[in-house]
C-alpha cells in the first residue's frame, strides 16, 4: 500500500469517527519550534551549559536536582517554562481541533507533553490528560500537602550561560520550603498526582461514551513508550501513527507515516478535502 493510500485511508478513518483521541509525545511541539532533548546531544544543544558540567536530560529531569542545586534545576525548568509560555503551537493543533469539532464526541487528549500547548491552542482543560503533569503547575518540593497551585504568578529570570537561575526561587505557601514544577521526574517519590487522577478518570469516563474513535498519535517515542501503548491499547484497529523515525505500526493496530506532525497531519487534510468531509455526517 503506497503512502497517499494510507493517507485516504487514514482521512476515511477520521470522517468515520465519532471521537478523535490524540495521543501526544515531545515530538509534537518540534514544528513549534520546541526541542525533544532526543539522547544527549539534542538536550545539550539546549542547553550548552549543562554540556560542559556532563548533566544528562535524566540528571536534571529529577527532583534530587532541587535538593543539591536547587538555582541550577530551577534554571532547567525556569527556563523550559518561559519557552513554553513563548512558544505559539503550530497549525496542526489547529487541524485537529478541525477535526474533533465535525465529531459528535468530539476530542480528548492524553499528553505525556508538560508544556500545556493544547491548553494554549485552545482545547479545553477538561479534555485534556496531563499524564506527567504540568510545568504550569507547582507544588511543594517535600510534598507537605497533596495540593498543587498555578505558577501563573513565578516569572523566573535565568543566566543562560549559566543555566541557573537568578531570582527568588518560588516557595511553597504551606510549609516555606521550596517548591518544584508539578511534573512526574525520574526515580520521583514526592509527585502531586491527584490532578492527573482526575484527568484519567474524566478521559475514562469520555473515551466510555465513544463507539467508533480514531486515535491520532504524534510524535510519540519508543525509549518512554507510555504515550504508544496507551494509543494501541484504544485504538480499536484504527491508529494513526505520525513519527519521524519510529513510524512502525503493526497492522492490527493501524497506519504509520514517517514525517513531522504538520506536515502530515496537512496531507490528511487535503485528503479530506479532496474526498468532501463538509458533505460527510456520522
Amino acid at each position: 500500500m503506497d503512502t497517499t493510500e494510507d493517507l485516504r485511508k487514514a482521512a476515511e478513518w477520521i470522517r468515520q469517527a465519532d471521537g478523535l483521541l490524540i495521543t501526544a509525545g515531545a515530538g509534537m511541539g518540534v514544528d513549534s519550534g520546541l526541542p525533544d532533548f532526543r539522547g544527549d546531544r539534542g538536550f545539550w544543544r539546549a542547553y550548552p551549559a549543562l554540556e560542559h558540567l556532563r548533566f544528562s536530560f535524566e540528571a536534571m529531569a529529577n527532583p534530587q536536582r532541587f535538593y543539591d542545586e536547587p538555582e541550577l534545576a530551577w534554571g532547567f525548568y525556569g527556563h523550559r517554562l518561559q519557552l513554553y509560555r513563548d512558544t505559539v503551537p503550530h497549525e496542526g493543533f489547529t487541524l485537529l481541533r478541525k477535526w474533533a469539532e465535525r465529531m459528535p464526541r468530539g476530542a480528548f487528549v492524553f499528553t505525556s507533553n508538560v508544556d500545556g500547548q493544547f491548553q494554549k491552542a485552545g482545547f479545553a482543560a477538561d479534555r485534556i490528560h496531563e499524564v506527567h503533569g504540568t510545568i504550569h503547575h507547582l507544588q511543594c518540593l517535600k510534598a507537605c500537602q497533596p495540593v498543587t497551585w498555578p505558577a501563573d504568578g513565578f516569572n523566573p529570570v535565568v543566566n543562560t550561560e549559566t543555566a541557573r537561575i537568578e531570582s527568588e526561587l518560588p516557595r511553597c505557601p504551606h510549609c516555606g520550603r521550596l517548591a518544584r514544577p508539578n511534573i512526574l521526574m525520574f526515580w520521583d517519590g514526592m509527585w502531586v498526582e491527584h490532578e492527573s487522577e482526575r484527568q484519567e478518570a474524566r478521559l475514562k469516563a469520555w473515551y466510555a461514551s465513544v463507539n467508533q474513535p480514531v486515535v491520532v498519535e504524534l510524535g510519540a517515542g519508543k525509549a518512554l513508550p507510555t504515550v504508544r501503548r496507551f494509543g494501541e491499547r484504544h485504538a480499536r484497529h484504527r491508529l494513526i501513527r505520525i513519527n519521524v523515525r519510529e513510524a512502525a505500526t503493526a497492522p492490527q493496530h493501524g497506519l504509520g507515516f514517517e514525517g513531522g506532525a504538520l506536515d502530515t497531519l496537512q496531507q490528511i487534510e487535503a485528503q479530506l478535502n479532496a474526498a468532501g468531509w463538509d458533505d460527510f455526517t456520522v
